[in-house]
């Protein structure tokens, strides 16, 4: 079952990530397309600069043009100017000229007017131009930066999916390879168990031959030999005693007392429900110490006022009936006499429930047609009213299975053995539409009092008792709520003890394991600070041997400088510590630890120091490097070992139940052979019997019948003697 629900499970994210997948290919052919759409828009753009460039010059030549024809103009102005004063001067000699300068400066004009025109037709081409390409040239750019965004929101979405998707593969992946493994297991366990069913099932078959062979013996040895049926008339049923079970006597004795709980919190619930709903027809909608309230609400609160003689009996008939339920008497549908009384005082209730049920409706209606209440206060009432209705529909069928269930006791005959399951599962239904009735009563009647407080007429009671009266229907529905048991399939409570130990067995892995690596990572913690605390006094060691050293070879150098002028005895014991320095100087120093061999040796000079330290440090962390992936291998080995030797001794526990099992099932069915065995014995003694003592009857009637026939012989002769001496006389 497991391996089935891992499969769904695997399937299910096999099909997500295969529509995952497809909107990627969606998203991917969006992305493309909207690059492409760029791509060609900047294709335009480009196009448009390469137009509006070749404008400009065309601009620049055609300004270049009007200057040059400007200057023209100037110098032609010019020249007329100064040939009128000349034409003045000669105008009768010069008629002819001046009509050759008359028709030239028609030319000129003519000339001059067609290029001003076509320069201001030119003006307004290029400003047109100009600003229809700063227009174009905007909707690109704007277009060119929405795409420019969206393809970054499409890329960001697609580098989400695809991480999704990697993570969802791996995911996937390491699911399947724990699948394979738990397969492989259940394969090998499916295996063993085929072959132990066979087994069973070979040993059952031989059982189920020998004993119905036998079955089929007595049964005809009994249908011959015992003729009378205890079980065929049902009234004679009725008189026989049931079997007395003291654990059966307990578990109803157990149940009755919870029912009992059930009963007295839902009585307390119900009193402090009604008494409070009476004290606030007293205060609202209008406070009887100020003013009369309707007859309505007084019949109402006289009825409401009577609550405590239909409530109370409710307590005291469980009472009744868990008191009449001990370990000495036998507990039955047909001896809970107290049942009956019980659904009594239920009915009685359910008829105050009826007649209290219109003066409530009315007084909520009385409640709506108030000039204090607002559309939300009449649309809970509203909601309440309907619920009240419910309410009493809920009891009404409560008590009808009760009266069902108490049925039995008076009239053995009036409720079959068969739907007693179905009656109480009816009860319960029954007791869950209660629950649910019961919120929808708090959740509407919490509203209700939320908007009462809120009016401006609101007084200090009338809060208090809205608060009582919630309280109590919370009381309600948490006792309502309290026998909401679900029952479990046996074939599902046994998937679910079978994955409890699967997981328990992992998690007290999963947790020795968690434990151990916390208390190595805590043990690493501490020969990690002791190391430390360990290097830095060695390198405090090594600063100072340094610095004697250093001392040493100072003052050896100085005294060899003033040793020859000074002949004393500190000039020999200065030479003596320097012979003594240099030696332990040039001799090699060995080290030989644990972690390991160091060897130094001296030359004429002194070592560098740090290179020196370099090469220690670099030794000890390449030494703790080692052994630490040496100690974790070995933890790590050692762990799955004893994960492996703990699953193996589950499993064997398991297996060693399971062969305790058939072992007590063959014991009882070997005990049921001896038995049958024992029955056929004695069966076939007594048939021996029977038919010995009918042999010796038979003997006995034989003899008496010669016995008989003897004497009937000897009357026969008499009487024949007795006849011949008649004769003869």
């Amino acid at each position: 079952m497991a391996s089935a629900e891992l499969q769904g499970k695997y399937q299910k994210l096999a099909q997500e990530y295969s529509k995952l997948r497809a909107q990627n290919q969606v998203l991917k052919k969006g992305v493309v397309d909207e690059q492409a759409n760029s791509a060609a828009l900047k294709e335009q753009l480009k196009m448009k600069d390469q137009s509006l460039r070749k404008l400009q010059q065309e601009m620049d030549s055609l300004t270049f043009r009007n200057l040059q024809l400007a200057k023209r103009v100037e110098l032609l102005q010019d020249e007329l100017a100064v040939s009128e004063p000349r034409g003045k001067k000669n105008k009768k000699s010069g008629e002819s000229s001046s009509q050759l300068s008359q028709e030239q400066k028609s030319v000129f004009d003519e000339d001059l007017q067609k290029k001003i025109e076509e320069n201001e037709r030119l003006h307004i081409q290029f400003f047109e131009a100009d600003e229809q390409h700063k227009h174009v040239e905007a909707e690109l750019r704007s277009r060119l930066a929405t795409l420019e965004m969206e393809a970054a929101q499409h890329q960001a979405v697609v580098d989400g999916l695809t991480r999704k998707y990697m993570e969802t593969i791996e995911k996937l992946q390491n699911d399947k390879a724990k699948l394979e493994v738990k397969s492989q297991t259940l394969e090998k366990e499916a295996k063993e168990c085929r072959l132990r069913t066979e087994e069973c099932q070979l040993q059952l078959k031989n059982l189920h031959e020998d004993l119905s062979g036998r079955l089929e013996e007595s049964l005809s040895i009994i249908s011959e030999k015992v003729p009378f049926n205890d079980t065929k008339y049902s009234q004679y049923n009725a008189l026989n005693v049931p079997l007395h079970n003291r654990r059966h006597q307990l578990k109803m004795r157990d149940i009755a007392g919870q029912a009992l709980a059930f009963v007295q919190d839902l009585v307390t619930a119900l009193l402090n429900f009604h008494t409070y709903t009476e004290q606030r027809i007293q205060i609202f909608p209008i406070d009887s110490a100020i003013d009369t309230i309707s007859p309505l609400n007084q019949k109402f609160s006289q009825y409401l006022h009577e609550n405590a003689s239909y409530v109370r009996p409710l307590e005291e008939g469980m009472l009744h009936l868990f008191e009449s339920i001990t370990e000495d008497t036998v507990t039955v549908l047909e001896t809970t006499v107290k049942l009956k009384t019980f659904s009594e005082h239920l009915t009685s209730y359910i008829c105050f429930l009826r007649k209290i049920l219109p003066y409530q409706l009315k007084s909520l209606e009385e409640e709506c047609e108030s000039s204090l209440c607002t559309s939300a206060l009449r649309a809970r009432n509203l909601e309440l009213s309907q619920d009240m209705r419910k309410m009493t529909a809920v009891f009404e069928k409560l008590q009808t299975y009760v009266g069902l269930l108490a049925l039995p006791s008076t009239e053995p005959d009036g409720l079959l053995r068969t739907n007693y399951s179905s009656v109480l599962t009816n009860v319960g239904a029954a007791l869950h539409g209660f629950h649910d009735v019961m919120k929808d009563i708090s959740k509407h009647y919490n509203q209700k009092a939320t908007i009462e407080h809120e009016l401006p007429t609101a007084t200090q009671k009338l809060i208090t008792t809205n608060d009582c009266i919630l309280s109590s229907v919370v009381a309600l529905t948490n006792g309502a709520g309290k026998p909401l048991l679900e029952s479990v399939p046996y074939e599902e409570a046994l998937a679910n003890r079978r994955v409890l130990l699967s997981s328990t067995e992992s998690r007290e892995g999963l947790a020795q394991q968690v434990q151990q690596s916390l208390e190595k990572i805590s043990k690493l913690e501490q020969e990690k600070e002791h190391w430390m605390l360990e290097a830095q006094l060695a390198k405090i060691k090594l600063e100072k041997e340094n610095q004697r050293i250093a001392d040493k070879l100072k003052s050896t150098s100085i005294g060899q400088g003033v040793g020859p002028a000074q002949e004393n005895p500190t000039g020999v014991n200065a030479g003596g510590q320097e012979e003594a320095s240099t030696k332990a100087v040039l001799e090699p120093i060995h080290s030989t630890s644990l972690i390991g061999i160091l060897t130094r040796t001296s030359d004429n000079e002194v070592p560098d120091v740090e290179s020196r330290e370099d090469l220690i440090k670099n030794h000890y962390m390449a030494r703790i490097v080692e052994l630490t992936s040496q100690l974790q291998l070995a933890d790590s080995k050692s762990v799955h070992f004893y994960a492996e030797c703990r699953a193996l001794s589950k499993r064997l526990a398991l297996a060693e139940k399971s062969k305790e099992a058939l072992t007590e099932e063959m014991k009882v069915a070997g005990q049921n052979i001896s038995r049958l065995q024992d029955e056929l014995t004695t069966t076939k003694r007594s048939y021996e019997d029977q038919l010995s003592m009918m042999s010796d009857h038979l003997c006995s009637m034989n003899e008496t019948l010669s016995k008989q026939r003897e004497e009937i012989d000897t009357l026969k002769m008499s009487s024949k003697g007795n006849s011949k001496k008649n004769k003869s006389r």
